[in-house]
């Protein structure tokens, strides 16, 4: 297996196993259950495989690209390169492609299967690489998904003693970011813990890790959930005494399929922001919790003072937009415009009528109370 000159082995393709506790594969809910071949379906319909194995089919594997792997007993797991150990299996083997309907790639030659018996390896461990592993994948030219990012940070924390800050500067990246990423990870461990939230629940069809890890550093999250610092590093961020908070937040932005209730989260931006400011109102709160949907939550949040200011102001804004398109976009034989126009001068009329018989009734109010003062 040695190879004379070269830094790496080559090791038997059938003697090297997936990686279970790869940070990319823990977003499809890992467990102890999982087999080999679960770890090589989710590697070949969620993380295409098939470019990497047409290129090996047609070119061979390249011998600078070893893999990294690490012994387990008698075991030799693989924990770089899972993507590239898949789609060698899967040309090696045919009954694997038929069971996985991965019928589309190519036919291999003899002389290509001969070859592809043993690949490439250096035997190393995971705290010997996380450095390198860390940089390749969080910021470099083969960058994980924000969960497997975070996935990848606490088990350095955890598994190695590194600080959050010196992991950062390994890595190449801001140390907000390392922060961020730590605590939505916790934040959603602890939730999986408590009970309150379960991943493969969600309506959403995929599981968005950003929403909860840019939310909780706004202020009505923040407030809501009873969160401290943004840098902590608590394995249980959130008090105990707000767990249920934490699984109506949790449900508001994934949804919960089983209990048929969809995300209030279309977009981001603007629904994460405008969650956050229905957390910082009780009336708002207790819409989301009768079920009203997260717009009209937003408006009792305000309250009918904030929207009748917003409501003038934005009639304002659309009234000078159409003064201002007046003589390009209005021809004199266009009657339905017209007659709108004579609907807006009407509300308008009214709007300020209205407006005025309140200054009207308040001003004499007030006279009543100053007379029967003096």
């Amino acid at each position: 297996m040695e190879s004379k000159g070269e830094p790496y082995q080559r090791f038997p393709v059938a003697e090297l196993l997936f990686d279970a506790e790869n940070p990319r594969l823990a977003e499809y809910v890992i467990d102890d259950k999982t087999t080999q071949f679960d770890l090589l379906r989710i590697l070949w319909q969620k993380m295409a495989i098939e470019e990497v194995a047409m290129s090996i089919a047609y070119n061979g594997y390249f011998v600078h690209e070893p893999l990294f792997i690490e012994k387990q007993g008698a075991e030799l797991v693989v924990i770089e390169g899972n993507r590239r150990l898949a789609a060698v299996k899967l040309l090696l083997d045919k009954s694997l492609r038929e069971r996985l309907r991965a019928t589309d790639l190519p036919q291999i030659s003899e002389e290509r299967h001969a070859e592809l018996q043993t690949i490439p390896a250096i035997v190393t461990t995971r705290e010997e690489v996380w450095r390198y592993l860390g940089f390749k994948h969080v910021n470099g030219p083969s960058s994980w998904g924000s969960y497997a990012k975070a996935q990848y940070v606490a088990k350095v924390h955890h598994n190695y003693g590194v600080p959050l800050e010196e992991i950062a500067r390994q890595i190449g990246d801001y140390n907000s970011t390392v922060y961020r990423m730590y605590r939505g990870l916790m934040v959603i461990e602890q939730a999986e813990k408590s009970g309150v939230f379960d991943r493969q629940e969600i309506s959403k069809p995929s599981f968005y890790f950003n929403y909860i890890y840019t939310a909780i550093d706004y202020p009505g999250f923040t407030a809501f959930l009873g969160l401290g610092s943004k840098t902590t590093t608590l394995r249980e961020p959130v008090p105990k005494s707000r767990t249920k908070q934490l699984g109506e937040v949790l449900e508001w932005l994934y949804g919960n399929s089983t209990r048929d209730k969809p995300s209030l989260i279309h977009s981001q931006n603007p629904d994460l922001k405008v969650l956050d400011t229905v957390l910082m109102s009780k009336q708002g709160v207790d819409a989301l919790r009768d079920g009203f949907p997260l717009g009209v939550a937003k408006d009792i949040s305000l309250g009918d003072e904030k929207l009748f200011r917003q409501a003038l102001q934005q009639a304002k804004q659309e009234l000078q937009k159409a003064h201002g398109t007046l003589s390009t976009g209005y021809t004199a034989s266009d009657v339905d415009l017209l007659r709108i126009a004579q609907d807006v001068e009407e509300l308008a009329s009214d709007l300020m009528m209205g407006m005025m018989q309140k200054r009207k009734r308040a001003k004499r109010e007030s006279d009543r109370e100053k007379a029967s003062d003096e």
